[in-house]
């Protein structure tokens, strides 16, 4: 489904009212140009460049080893895509978690290089400062609580978070200071379905649920996972829309094999 070219940029004022209306939000990543250009006319009203780049864009392990010039260069060919939806870009590993000024600087690098709308990084009150920095620079902030991918060698796996007493106190307290701080909203990947209706019931700004359950008041999915672009990758969370992994393996096998009959190119396809 195309959406009416009439309809106006998504913006964190739209987001912000979507919670209050009722209406879910739609999320999903992208990286290039023409993914995004397709999830945009699809009518996701969220497009993030996320930091898992470094997995599905250049095979690492984790998010940590992708640097903050890759994702602007990412983010620019997302924004030239993205002519409706709201564009949100991660700080990636090292940019942001230990000097406030540099998380400033960092978070302004993308915002006048690649021309997005607004930049996510993942904690709570360990980043306060960060935080407080960039929203006051007029940037917006999207948080990330709950399973933090930039930390997973300090949590050691990829288990859910906070079903522990003590860190799903810690992760309201810290969705609460996210928004006194000024975020326009904020991600829980990761945790118990009752602890993310908790907390979105619990504060003003909308939840944006990645393995988050139903209660959120928006989701959020990989864009290759949906679209079973990895069919190694099969956690609980994810729903595969397609299985283009296997459909773009038969189409290549079947190109190759045309090439080699001689079948491709026929009488028509040729000048």
């Amino acid at each position: 489904m195309s959406v009416n070219k009439e309809i106006k940029r998504i913006t964190t004022e739209t987001v912000r009212n979507m919670k209050f209306t009722g209406e879910k939000i739609s999320m999903l990543t992208a990286y290039d140009f023409t993914i995004a250009s397709l999830v945009d006319a699809a009518g996701t009203e969220v497009i993030l460049v996320g930091d898992s780049a470094a997995n599905v864009m250049a095979g690492h392990e984790t998010t940590l080893p992708i640097t903050l010039d890759q994702m602007i260069y990412h983010a620019q060919c997302v924004v030239r895509g993205a002519k409706r939806a709201l564009v949100v870009v991660d700080l990636p590993f090292g940019t942001y978690q230990s000097d406030p000024q540099k998380a400033l600087e960092s978070s302004v690098r993308i915002m006048k290089e690649s021309g997005a709308h607004a930049i996510k990084l993942e904690g709570g009150k360990e980043i306060e400062e960060s935080i407080r920095r960039i929203v006051n620079a007029g940037i917006p902030v999207m948080g990330h609580l709950g399973l933090t991918p930039q930390s997973i060698y300090q949590f050691g796996s990829y288990k859910v978070r906070a079903k522990e007493d003590a860190e799903a106190e810690k992760l309201i307290n810290d969705a609460k200071l996210l928004e006194e701080l000024g975020c326009f909203s904020l991600v829980m990947e990761k945790i118990p379905a009752d602890l993310a209706a908790k907390v979105t019931a619990s504060i003003h700004i909308p939840t944006i649920g990645i393995g988050a359950g139903s209660g959120c008041d928006g989701q959020v999915l990989v864009v290759h996972d949906m679209l079973g672009l990895n069919n190694e990758f099969k956690p609980k969370f994810v729903r595969k829309y397609l299985n283009l992994e296997d459909q773009i393996h038969e189409a290549i096998g079947q190109y190759v094999a045309d090439v080699k009959s001689a079948d491709f190119p026929n009488a028509n396809e040729q000048y």
